[in-house]
This record gives C-alpha cells, structure tokens and sequence, in this order.
C-alpha cells in the first residue's frame, strides 16, 4: 500500500513539473510568432494597446495554469493526509486569517509567490470610478446615528463612486436624507427604501434578538433593491472600516459560477453549540458565519429563487427551534449549511467581531492586517478584548472626525453635480470676493451639515391644537442651561445645537450621564455641524422652528428660564385669544438677573418684588432698552388682560406665534440684528404684537459670547451689519410694497 502511494506522489509531482515546463514553452513560442521574447520586461511595448492585449492574454494563460497548479496541490495535499478531514471548526480547510481569497494583496506571500512576483503593476480590484453600492438596514435614533459613523469611516479610505442603499423605518429615512442633502459630498449616491412595505415579508418570524424585525431585513433585499443592480455589499451599522471598501467589492471576481454570498466565519463558538447546558443553536456549517459584512450577488441570488428557498428554510427550522436568537444569521446560516455550494468565504479580516469570547484575535497579527471591525456585542464599546483599547480609539477618531473634511472630490472621477450644488456654484461665483462684506455673504451661503433628532425623540403633539414647543439654539458654552430650561418646561422642546463633531458627542456623554435629560423624551435635538468663521444663529434657529411638531412655538433663547408653569398657561391662552384664526404674537416678557444662585420667581406678585428690591431688572434696560421697552414694563405691572402694543425700531420680544410663521432673515450671522429682523417681519405680515400679563421669563448670566467681542472691537464688522440691514430693508420693501417704507423711515430716524 506504501510502494503504491510513492507511486502515486511521484507521479503527480512529474505531471505538475510536466505541465510547467510544457506551458512556458508555449508562452515563448506564442511571444515569438509575435516577435516578441518573453525574457522581456512584459512592461515594456511599442504601443499601449497592444501592451493591453498581450498581458490580458498572458493574464488569462497564467490563470489557466495556476488553476491546474492549484488542482494538483489540492491533489498531493489530500494523499499526505485523510481525505476530507476538516479542520475543527473551519469550513473548507480554511485556517483563521486566511481563504481562498489569500494572494499577494491580503496577507504575507509564499516564497513561491514572492519569487514570481514581477514589478509591473498589479491589476487594481475594481476598475477606477467604478461604481460601488453598499446597503444597510437603519431603524430608529441610535442606528441612525451609529450608521453616520460606519459611512465616515467608509467615505475616509474611498477612492470610488459609491451609492448607499438605505432600507429605514420614517424617523431613520426623515434624519439621514437631511444629513446627505446637506452634506452634499461629492460620487456619492443615496437611495432610501421603506421598512415598512417588507415588514410583511419576515414579520410571521419569532426573533429573540435585540434588533426586532429589522434584524430580519436583509433576507429581503433581492426584492427591496432594484431588479438591475446585480451586486451589493451589506454591512451592519456597528462596522468600521479601516481600508478602502473597493478592496471587499474586488473579491466578487473571485467568486466561481455558482457562489452567491460572501461571508466571514462566525467568530464566537456560538453555533458550536457549548456555550451552556442545553444550548441548541440553529444549524449552521461548522462554526457558521457572520452576517455583520455580507457580499450579495443579487442577480445570480434572484436566479435560483432565493425568496422561496430562505423561506422553505426557516420554516423548516422553525418547527423545532420555535424563534430566531441570531435574526437573519440564523436563517442564512441554515440555508448554507444545505448549500454549502453557494458560499464564499471571505478571509477573518474583513469582520473582525469584538463580541465576548470571540477568537478575533487569530485575524490578525499587526495593525495593518486589519480591514473591517465589527462591534456585535450589545456591550459595543464596552466589550472585553485584549486589543480593544486600539478598536475603541480608531472608531472614536471616525466618532468625532470632522465630517466637513470628506466632502472632497475623487481625482480623475467627476461626480454628476445635482440642482443643489449647481445653484450653490452659480450663487458663489456671483460674490464679488473685493467686497469688504464677501464673508458675510459667503456665509449665508455655506450649506451647513444637519443631523435632526440627535436623540431618542418621542412625542405626540395634544389632539386639541393647542400644543406649544419651546424652540431655542445653542452652543456647547451654553449647555448648562439645558436641565434647568426642562425643569421650568415640560412640554415638547426643539433646540438646535451648533458644534462640531467632536463637541456633538461631548454633548451625547453628557445628554445620557444626565438624569434629567435622559428621562425626558420630548426634547429634539438638532445638531448643526460648525462651518465657516460665524455662528449662523438665524439658520441654527430656522432648524429649531422648522423640527416643531405642535401648531404653536414659543420663539426664546436658551439663557432663559420661563416661569413655571407656562406651558399650561400659554395652552390655555393660545384658545383665548384664538390664535389658530388670528394673526397674533404674543409677547412673554423678558427679564433678567446678575446673579448665578437665584430664588426664582413662583409668581408675577414675587417677581414684581424682586424687581422692587433690585434683585431682577427688564431685560437689558442698562445696555439695550430699546430692544424690549415697547413691552412697556410700567403697564404690564398692573395688566390682568392681555395688551397690544405697536412695533418700534429695534424691538426685538420674545413671541408666541403659529408654527407657519416666516423664519428668520439667514444673512445675519453672528452679533446684530438676528432677532429684530424677524419681529420686523412678523409686523409686515400684519402679526399683532400682544403682551401676556401673567407670563414672564428671566434672563441667567453668562459670559459675552465670541460674537459680541467681533461686533464691539471690529468696525468692519459694524459696517457690514448695517449694509445688511439696509438690504434687508431693500429686499422688505419689494416683498410687501409701499407698507414697508415704514421700517426704513424708523431705521434712519434711529
């Protein structure tokens, strides 16, 4: 038996030398015909296209003979050791780290390989501005804010066209086709698909897994994704990437005729089935596979009746299993393990699962080893992994880099320009960059990157018309208001925040450490991502108006603290004084303190007392008394109805007003005129200013803003606002006729 597997070895090694010796000599015979040796630089050409066309014949020759290699190998290999052993759990005598997608490019070569590597270029693994699409599954707040980092991480090592297919219930669609419209980067393509027509499809299959339904998703999406697109990379919204994702779209060229998915062994001995006493995993092939990274050949998918075979399947393991614990991993893990044929097995790598108890760290060896991590514990960040103090710091550099920084064009790949950002151009080459105010105007063009609902927000507005929002802007310097303002406020609330991307997640550490906040689930928070050298305060707070979801807002700014119980008291009011029928503004008078430890107010009788005693002041009555003195503080001490009072110059209230109300005038940035431009428009509109005798609101001190000190010390910029001023009164006059004239008669005689 020995002599005659000798026998068998020695001939096999002299079929695979034959086979060598015989190839090479018909590449030298076929370069020859052409006059061409083949001891030549492969390179070096006469002319480019005919180099093209030689090295793709030498290519697809090379190929043919390297599979044959490959063959018999695979052959002696199998006659050294039992046939057909697997390794333990392994699929297709692959070791961790490595498949049969391990070449030259995806880890450390063989000597065989580094000896035959030659020093022409290597073919790229997709072709350049070729169009890459990725699809995801994002439901709700958190994914939705989770899925922000996955795309940044993507977007930072791209050097492709990509299109995102996005498959969103309404509040993940709502928030992230705001954040792409206004991110507006360049190659990139996104669609959205709604959750809820697919519900029906995997809604009659019990999932025990935190994600619900939409854990189930990604079964349907050959029906989701439109009929032509024939490939798709699907990733979970806890990936990070630390390579250029063409590197994964490339490995669809290495799947055979028959593969369909690609995907990356399970990591944690889960469908091993030891974990515990009992423990019954859904079947799976070996230690099965991970669904986190997922490679779709949709056409060839939609070819072999992939809808009917995963239903057959789980219906078929449901009679015994009764649910899913996996969700979709479950199910694709069942159906492989009848199809084992149809599987590709991506290299560790490309999904490097930090859960508890993982072997993730056979995947790599050095820091450039990685490609994908995956952070598919319920614990994420908090998981247990000897390496992930390393995985938690690369994922918060994503976290908190600067989103404004991706909006860079891919060299060489011109992106089809939308309506958007073709008007955008046209508006920016219009500016006249001499002019003293070209930054002023500049930034009333800079399109500012918004993120709605930053938070869980849950709140439906009171089915008699009569709820109001509070809606307030704000800086990360003003951040200690926030539990204070909800105390004195439980209604709805809607406040846009200013900040960059790093500030935005110093806010979200606070938001959740904050008992107040995170019991309350009706204040939106809406962050504006920093841009440009001015705070947009009027565009920052149009993002606040326009997120209301009650029929009237309450117009104020975030250093306030109205009275208790106004909420109740401007429900009532707003049904008094029929403000769904009339156009009203109703005036809260505004007061203010020089003290940071303050006895608040209960009542009018004790503010009124206060303010007799020195204690509170009217609102800027020693700087800026015109801004407020038409509230005509002397009346309102004995009101017990509400007033009219006519607009003034410079009045600039805090209001009550309709939800339709006009937003504010955006070319004021920074210091100057950002709230008085809006009451003056309220006024020509025909809005009656009236003033409230039971309401009022203080004022808490605070440091100057940065704002303040550029109008005080720079007379540039004082001469910008009043050029500004006197376009808007300009622009006023055209929109509503001879009845404006007023304004710019009061504004000279000021």
């Amino acid at each position: 038996m020995n002599l005659l597997c000798r026998g068998r070895l020695k001939l096999l090694v002299a079929s695979l030398t034959a086979v060598v010796l015989l190839t090479w000599l018909y590449l030298l015979a076929g370069n020859l015909e052409n006059g061409r040796s083949l001891l030549l630089a492969p390179c070096l050409d006469a002319s480019p296209a005919a180099q093209l066309l030689e090295r793709a014949v030498l290519e697809s020759r090379v190929r043919e003979v390297e599979e044959e290699n490959r063959r018999i190998r695979l052959q002696l290999s199998q006659s050294q050791g039992p046939a057909g052993q697997l390794p333990d759990g392994n699929y297709g005598n692959q070791q961790w780290g490595a498949s049969a997608d391990t070449g030259p490019e995806d880890g450390d070569n063989t000597a065989e390989e580094r000896s035959n590597h030659t020093e022409c270029p290597r073919s790229p693994p997709v072709q350049k501005c070729e169009l890459l699409h990725v699809a995801c599954v994002c439901a709700g707040h958190n994914a939705s804010r989770d899925v922000v980092t996955l795309v940044k991480s993507v977007l930072f090592h791209r050097r492709n066209p990509l299109h995102f297919h996005f498959i969103t219930d309404t509040v993940a669609h709502r928030i992230l086709s705001t954040l792409f419209q206004s991110w507006m980067v360049p190659s990139v393509q996104v669609s959205f698909y709604d959750a809820d027509e697919l519900k029906s499809e995997v809604s009659w299959i019990p999932n025990k897994h935190y994600s619900g339904i939409y854990g189930l998703m990604k079964l349907t999406l050959t029906k989701a994704l439109p009929a032509d697109l024939s490939k798709v990379i699907v990733l979970d919204t806890d990936i990070t990437f630390a390579t250029d994702i063409a590197e994964l779209w490339g490995i669809f060229r290495k799947f055979t005729d028959k593969q369909v998915i690609g995907l990356v062994e399970n990591q944690s001995d889960w469908y091993l089935g030891n974990l515990w006493k009992n423990h019954k995993p859904w079947p799976a092939l070996g230690r099965g596979f991970n669904t986190g990274v997922i490679l779709l050949y949709l056409e060839r998918l939609r070819r072999i009746g992939w809808e009917q075979m995963w239903r057959l399947t789980a219906e078929r393991e449901l009679m015994s299993m009764l649910s899913t614990s996996l969700a979709d991993q479950d199910i694709f893990n069942a159906f492989i393990k009848q199809n084992p044929v149809l599987v590709h097995q991506l290299p560790c790598f490309w999904n490097v699962q930090l859960s508890d108890h993982t072997r993730s760290e056979q995947c790599y060896t050095e820091v450039s080893d990685l490609k994908v991590i995956h952070w598919n514990s319920p614990k994420k960040l908090r998981v247990k992994n000897k390496h992930v103090e390393f995985f938690r710091n690369l994922y918060l550099t994503f976290l908190e880099y600067d989103g404004n920084l991706l909006r860079r064009e891919l060299f060489g790949c011109p992106s089809r320009a939308n309506p958007e950002s073709v008007q955008l151009q046209a508006a920016l080459e219009e500016l006249d960059e001499d002019d003293q105010c070209y930054d002023f105007r500049r930034e009333r063009l800079t399109v500012h990157r918004v993120h709605l609902q930053f938070l869980q927000y849950e709140y439906t507005p009171a089915e008699d018309g009569t709820d109001v929002t509070l809606v307030a802007q704000l800086s990360m310097d003003r951040l200690q208001m926030l539990e204070a303002i909800c105390k004195h406020w439980e209604g709805p609330i809607s406040l846009a925040l200013y900040m960059s991307d790093a500030e935005a997640q110093q806010f979200l550490r606070y938001a959740q450490a904050s008992e107040v906040l995170k019991n309350r689930k009706n204040v939106g928070y809406h962050v504006v991502y920093k841009e440009g050298q001015f705070y947009p305060v009027n565009l920052v707070r149009n993002v606040a108006l326009k997120n209301a979801n009650t029929p009237y807002v309450f117009l104020t700014d975030v250093d306030f603290l109205p009275m208790y119980g106004l909420y109740d008291y401007l429900r009532k009011t707003v049904v008094q004084l029929d403000l769904a029928h009339t156009k009203k503004a109703l005036v809260v008078p505004a007061f203010e303190t020089l003290r940071y430890r303050l006895s608040f107010p209960k009542s009018k009788a004790e503010l009124l007392s206060m303010l007799d005693m020195g204690t509170l002041y009217t609102f800027r009555y020693h700087v800026w008394p015109k801004g407020h003195a038409p509230t005509d503080y002397a009346k309102w001490r004995t009101a017990t109805t509400p007033y009219r009072v006519d607009w003034e110059a410079d009045f600039e209230p805090y209001v009550v007003v309709r939800r339709d109300c006009p937003e504010y005038d955006q070319r004021f940035v920074g210091f100057g005129w950002n709230k008085v431009s809006h009451v003056l428009e309220l006024d020509a509109q025909e809005f009656d200013l009236t003033v409230l005798p039971n309401a009022f609101m203080v004022h808490m001190p605070h440091a100057p803003s940065f704002d303040i000190s550029k109008f005080r010390s720079s007379s540039g910029y004082r001469n910008c606002l009043n050029t500004l001023k006197d376009e808007f009164h300009q622009d006023l006059s055209r929109k509503y006729g001879s009845a404006a004239l007023k304004y710019l008669t009061a504004q000279r005689t000021v």
